[in-house]
């Protein structure tokens, strides 16, 4: 029971903090525009928000596991973003402005696949049982 009102506490308290946020954002944008937005239209902005956070974490935690690892990357990230082409492309453009400072020039980082020169040891087709 403890447990689970320390979740709920964590939760109360990421709601206050994401309206606060909100909040803040909505009030200094007004403010540029000379608009006007009721505390009602905050909360309903943050809970909008809090919703579509919590689902693009669960589709990524998804996209994790469905990989076999237990840490999001950023193909994971790129999966989520293709339904928006354009959030794609600014994402592409983007890591790969992050892998070309990376990487320096000339040099390829490929993961080498399969096993080794001289380390055959099975038994299938073609092998010689000795």
């Amino acid at each position: 029971m403890s447990s689970e009102a320390t979740a709920a506490d964590k939760e109360e308290r990421l709601k206050s903090a994401l309206w606060y946020a909100i909040g803040q954002y909505v009030d200094d944008e007004c403010l540029h525009k000379n608009l006007n937005a009721t505390p009602q239209f905050i909360g309903a902005l943050t809970e909008l928000v809090y919703t579509q956070i919590a689902n693009t974490s669960r589709d990524l935690e998804t996209f994790a596991n469905h990989a076999g690892r237990k840490v999001i990357n950023t193909d994971d990230v790129m999966l989520l973003s293709r339904r928006n082409e354009g959030l794609e492309t600014v994402m592409k453009q983007y890591l790969d402005q992050m892998r070309a400072k990376e990487t320096p020039a000339g040099v390829t980082d490929k993961k080498q696949r399969g096993r080794p020169p001289g380390k055959a040891t099975g038994k299938g087709k073609g092998k010689a049982n000795n």
